[in-house]
């Protein structure tokens, strides 16, 4: 029996860190975790030296022909974005679709996926800050910019960074069980299943002039009261606006309705409780607005996909405290 064969694409300013998420995986040898053997291959358009964009220099043995009969093949990243790919590579990455590999984009590596057609109609994800540009260059692709890796089967796709790591792992998972997944991720000290998805970590801004007046204002007092009730009519009047003229504003400044940038201005400050507090959740809820910690678990689950407590684990400093005491000690 062959072994399977892995191949990843490098090419010139890659980041050594996204070149190094499936050679972490894929390229050491885990039998003894009940994983088999890869052939393991480094490809590019064309073989020779590869310029990383850390000023390390790479070998990369195998051209495009190195994804000949390759049973997984994976994009790990990806540059020039709104560029012309090169046709020879979309060419192979379309032929090895077509024989049954498993495509697989991490993180802006699924621009490259896109490009080749792979992914029309279908559900993609990638770093959430590239996300729209993504959808704008792909409009027939239904691009998730909150979860951490979409699996269509034969394509799988991954948000930004770390990632990149958790989608291997599922690749693992799905293809080689739940076992030696697990004893792979404790070899390699990472979280078997990480909850909750990339919209934990995308940031939210509101625009604002250099001369701020009565609706921007009338907004950041919005934002210096969250515990407190705000009406669309209450903030309006506030704004000097009619409750028409208000919303008619807001949606075209913020893109977003009045009560969705509230909510998500709440379950921010949330967050912000959760990772510099010790507050229970009760009172944290109250704080940010909510009202009672059903409420905020609900609005939680809706917008980050986790739990309140399970983020505080995550994200919390006294958490991160202990996991140095523990490394210290």
């Amino acid at each position: 029996m062959t072994d399977p064969i892995i191949a990843v694409l490098a090419f010139d300013v890659i980041s050594p860190f996204h070149l190094s998420v499936p050679c972490l995986v894929f390229a050491e040898d885990r039998t003894a975790l009940g994983l088999p053997r890869f052939d393991f291959r480094i490809c590019a358009v064309k073989p020779g030296p590869i310029h990383t964009e850390a000023g390390l220099t790479i070998a990369a043995p195998h051209g495009l022909e190195g994804l000949d009969g390759a049973d997984i093949v994976i994009i790990p990243s990806w540059h020039h974005l709104g560029e012309p790919a090169s046709p020879s590579l979309m060419e192979a990455l379309r032929r090895a679709h077509q024989r049954g590999a498993l495509i697989v984009g991490l993180c802006l590596g699924t621009f490259a996926i896109a490009a080749a057609g792979l992914l029309a109609g279908r559900r993609a994800a990638t770093h959430w800050a590239y996300s729209e540009q993504l959808q704008k260059l792909h409009p027939d692709i239904a691009v998730d910019a909150a979860v951490l890796y979409v699996d269509n089967g034969d394509v799988v796709t991954s948000a930004g960074v770390a990632a990149g790591l958790d989608c291997c792992l599922h690749i693992v998972r799905a293809r080689y069980g739940a076992e030696a997944a697990l004893r792979l991720a404790r070899q390699i000290v990472l979280s078997p299943h990480r909850q909750g998805g990339q919209a934990q970590f995308i940031e939210h801004s509101v625009a604002r002039g250099a001369d701020a007046d009565r609706f921007t204002l009338a907004l950041d007092s919005v934002r210096a009261t969250l515990g407190e009730t705000h009406s669309l009519d209450s903030v309006a009047e506030a704004a000097g606006l009619t409750r028409r003229t208000f919303t008619r504003r807001f949606q075209k400044s913020i893109g977003a309705s009045f009560g969705d940038w509230l909510t998500s201005q709440r379950v921010e400050l949330a967050q912000r409780l959760l990772e510099a507090t010790e507050k229970s959740m009760d009172m944290v809820a109250f704080e940010a607005g909510f009202g009672s910690a059903t409420s905020l678990r609900q609005h939680f689950s809706a917008r980050l996909r986790t739990s309140p407590a399970q983020y505080r684990r995550e994200f919390s400093r006294r958490a991160g405290r202990d996991e140095r005491v523990v490394l210290s000690s």
